[in-house]
């Protein structure tokens, strides 16, 4: 018997069920909650706020209503995608488990880190991003609302939707293992010491000790990186450096092309710092061996979660991923 295609929305945890995971109730939640913030008051010496904070009902207020909105923009979503397919509910802690065969749609019920989340996972599928609440987030890969959904949904359907490619970036294992990552990838130790490794890159090899390596996407060139490069170019013009250039390096999100830097570098006996940055093309590939004897990583997209191990005799190969997140545009 063939399979139906299905709808597939993928929801995320609200801070409020993230408390109640841990607490049980709202009330215990609550207690927990205001105590916490009267004691970062103490420490802050401001006493008159953390007693206003144990009376104080309007933060966790807040966050119940965010819970509360959520939640009814699924409900309306769902009833909303009603074309006859078969409609699956999917947390986003199932998404490495997910099989996209017979996926027609993805609808990724935001905030934008859930997109670049579930890129990685859906293969070739298109992704819808809604936006369940825009007085709370600006939602720049959410282009629609809840009450736009269904249009987009169906146009995809149809074969009619306008599709933008973005490029991710991709880390492959001596033993075949491999990560993608929306927006960056991190190579480095998952603690906060030197991370020890040999970097290859355009047929030249060198011993590095540093906080890591970064490797950017187009679409994350305006994030995590944009940082590394803002700390350069201030470094070197509080130093005299006066003639560098302000404007930032960006990417467009479709550019078969990635940027990296390597975090902190640093020269000694046996490191050295002649390889700190450059842009990979859809041909080329950094090859990084570890020589970290234990806590080792590489994860992608800020999710320390999402990580492959990265110790003493891994190699990794780092480049352009061939698979794109296929995002549905207004």
């Amino acid at each position: 018997m063939q399979r139906q295609p299905r709808i597939v929305v993928v929801t995320r945890e609200t801070r409020m069920e993230g408390l109640l995971a841990r607490w049980a109730t709202r009330g215990q939640a609550k207690f927990v909650f205001q105590r916490a913030k009267a004691a970062a008051a103490v420490q802050a010496g401001n006493l008159d706020a953390a007693a206003e904070s144990l009376e104080d009902d309007e933060d966790f207020d807040d966050l119940e209503d965010e819970d509360r909105t959520y939640h009814e923009s699924i409900r309306q979503l769902t009833r909303e995608l009603d074309f006859g397919l078969p409609v699956q509910t999917l947390g986003r802690q199932y998404l490495p488990t997910f099989d996209p065969d017979m996926c027609a749609v993805v609808v990724v019920v935001g905030q934008d880190g859930l997109v670049a989340n579930t890129a990685k996972y859906v293969r070739s599928v298109p992704i819808v991003g809604v936006n369940p609440d825009p007085a709370r987030f600006d939602g720049v890969l959410l282009p629609y609302q809840v009450a736009g959904a269904r249009d987009a949904v169906g146009r995809v359907l149809k074969d009619s939707a306008r599709i933008k490619n973005v490029t991710m970036a991709e880390a492959l294992l001596h033993d075949g293992q491999r990560l993608l990552a929306f927006n960056d990838l991190f190579i480095g130790a998952k603690s906060h010491v030197s991370a020890r490794y040999e970097l290859t890159w355009k047929g030249k090899s060198e011993s590095q000790s540093s906080s890591g390596i970064l490797v950017s996407t187009g679409a994350g060139s305006t994030g995590w990186m944009s940082s590394v490069f803002n700390m350069a170019r201030g470094v070197l013009r509080s130093f005299g450096g006066s003639h560098v250039k302000s404007a930032p390096v960006r990417l467009d999100w479709s550019d078969r092309s990635l940027l990296w830097a390597v975090r902190e570098p640093f020269a000694s006996r046996t490191s050295g710092i002649s390889l700190v940055a450059g842009k990979v093309s859809h041909s080329d590939e950094i090859v990084v061996e570890s020589r970290m004897s234990a806590g080792g990583v590489i994860f992608s997209d800020g999710i320390e979660s999402d990580f492959l191990e990265f110790n003493s005799g891994a190699t990794a190969r780092i480049g352009v991923a061939r698979q794109q997140a296929r995002l549905v545009m207004p």
